[in-house]
Formats: structure tokens, sequence, C-alpha cells
């Protein structure tokens, strides 16, 4: 084993008990593996730094972080933590959790999105289950999205990678191999987008970008790069849910519009609160839309402000031919 590279081989033995099995996925500041414990036979995974940033102070304490988050978690919901260790006996860190027989959340929503009503409200209302347990423990994910949750073998969503989770008191974190940015631009919550830390209700967000995913096979923002993305979420109300899909009940595109709020503070104030009206729909209060409601209508608002620009050009322009008709019959002339 190479421990001047992060990257380890089938075959290799981690610290004599972990068996690597095959690469997993590469993120942002680390790289996972499957493995096989030797000494038990069970399946595990483990998620080691890149060896180009274990001297990086900020990487460390991240790492160290997603540690102290694993050991203080524990949900059905979310991916068990195992253990830690040193790559053999190195300063190198490595992170052990269970191996969830499943699917990655985002290859199933390729497959399968727009996903059935009923389908979506399950999976959104699980998410808020585990995410009013994460926050009622101190802590706030801040990256919630398609790729973060697995969909095991008996159909219940599991929550992974807490990598830049918020816990309540901890200092604030830089991260130079990061954009100053945190999350992913397609579930970025407005305040997120302006630099702001987040809260719980930046995950209320997020959730509400998935529920929408999950309804419509798309998210509400939409560009040709992650800045124009940025840009719309924080000048731009989501369109309303129905817009794309017509067959979504009312009181199931309230929850999404409340979720979807640009201001925090008219979000829903918990995770539990969301989850309570996704599963009482019956008992959601419908809002009034005001401006939104030109999307219900099928009027894209670009098309619509073009309408009135030109409408008001002929407007100006029927004025003078009158003022000039007028001005002639005044003076005489023909």
């Amino acid at each position: 084993m190479h421990l001047g590279s992060a990257r380890l081989a089938a075959g290799d033995v981690l610290a004599g008990q972990y068996e690597i099995l095959e690469i997993l996925g590469q993120g942002g500041m680390g790289e996972t593996y499957k493995a096989r414990d030797v000494s038990t036979g069970v399946l595990v995974v483990v998620k080691i730094p890149y060896a180009s940033m274990i001297g990086d102070p900020s990487t460390y304490s991240r790492f160290q972080r997603e540690l102290d988050i694993g050991k203080r978690l524990d949900h059905p919901g979310i991916q068990h933590f195992l253990g830690e260790g040193r790559l053999d006996d190195s300063v190198a860190p490595y992170l052990v959790f269970e191996f969830i027989d499943g699917q990655n959340f985002r290859h199933y929503l390729a497959r399968a999105a727009p996903l059935e009503i009923s389908k979506a409200v399950d999976f959104a209302s699980q998410i808020a289950d585990v995410m009013t347990y994460v926050h009622e423990s101190g802590i706030v994910h801040r990256d919630l999205k398609p790729e973060n949750l697995l969909v095991a073998s008996d159909g219940r969503l599991k929550l992974v990678d807490f990598g830049i989770a918020l816990m309540r008191g901890a200092r604030r974190l830089t991260f130079g191999h990061l954009s100053s940015e945190v999350g992913t631009p397609d579930y970025m919550a407005p305040e997120q987008v302006q630099g702001d830390r987040g809260d719980a209700r930046t995950d209320i967000y997020a959730l509400g970008v998935i529920l929408y995913e999950m309804l419509t096979g798309q998210v509400p923002f939409q560009g040709d790069n992650p800045l124009a993305v940025m840009s719309q979420r924080v000048t731009s109300p989501a369109p309303l849910v129905r817009s794309v899909r017509p067959d979504v009940p009312r009181e199931l595109e309230a929850v999404v519009y409340r979720a979807l709020r640009r201001d925090p503070d008219e979000r829903y104030p918990s995770m539990a609160a969301l989850r309570q009206d996704l599963l009482h729909l019956d008992e959601v209060e419908i809002p009034r839309y005001a401006a939104e409601d030109r999307r219900r209508k099928g009027v894209p608002q670009p098309v619509l402000w073009t309408a009135i620009a030109v409408l008001v050009l002929i407007g100006l322009v029927l004025i003078g031919v009158l003022a000039e008709v007028l001005h002639r019959t005044q003076t005489g002339h023909p």
C-alpha cells in the first residue's frame, strides 16, 4: 500500500483489519471504499482523506468534526459510525461506517422520477423524521441532497456524509479546497449563497428542493452554470410545483412552497412541523401565492414582462400619434 496517495487498491489490508474490495466514490475531501472486516467478515465503508490534504489544519478539523458527529448520532435513518483509526500507525486518519446494501438516491431518481405522489411524500417524511433527530442533536447537515442519501434494500432512506455539517457551538471553519459557499448549488438555500453559515431552516430549504425534484423530475432552478442557478435562487421565487405537474394536490404544493421561501423566517420553523404537514395534508392551509400565481397559470415570468413592455411601447406610440393629429387639427395644418 502506497501511503503517499489516498487511493487504495483491491486486496490492500488497512491497519491489518479491513480488506479493501473496491472504491465507492470520491468527495470534496477524500475517498470512500467498500471493505471487509477480516476478523468478522462484515462489510464496511472506509473513508480516507486525500493524502495531499492531511497536512491542512482545516481539513483535519472537518474530518474530526465528522468523527465527533458520527459518535453522537444513533438513528436507524443514519449510516452508523463504527470506528476510526490511522493508516498503518501513520498520521493519516480514516473513519469506518456500516455498509448499506442499496443504491444512491441520485441514481434512483434518475431512473424513477417523477415519483408517484404517495412515494414522494413517504420519502420526504422519512427525511424530515431523521433530520428532526439531527437538528434536535444540535447538528445542521448543510449539504442535504440526493447524493447524500441511500435507498436501502428494504426501501428505506439512509442519510450519509456529514463532511460539512455544523455542530451547535462549533467554531467556524474555512477550507481552501472548497468554494466559499457551503453546499451544492442546486440545493443551497439563498442565505448559503449569500455566505451565511445556515441553520435548521437551511436543511428545510434543501428538503423542499428534493421534494420538488421527486414530484417533477427536475430541480426548481436551472441554468447553464452554478452562478446562474444561485443568482436565480436569491432573486426569484421558486416556480410552483403545479406549473410543472398539475396533478399534484394543492396542499402538497403548499408544503413545497413554504419550504422553498427565500426568507428563512417564512419557511417551516422546524423539520417536525414540515413532517406534520406531510403526514396530515388534509389539514394544510393553502396560501395566497401573490406574484407566483402567474407561474401556476403557466405564464413564464420573462414572457409576461416582455408582453407588458411591448404593450407599454405600443401605448406610447399611440399617444404620440394622437397628440400629432390633435396638434394638426388645432393649427389647421392638414
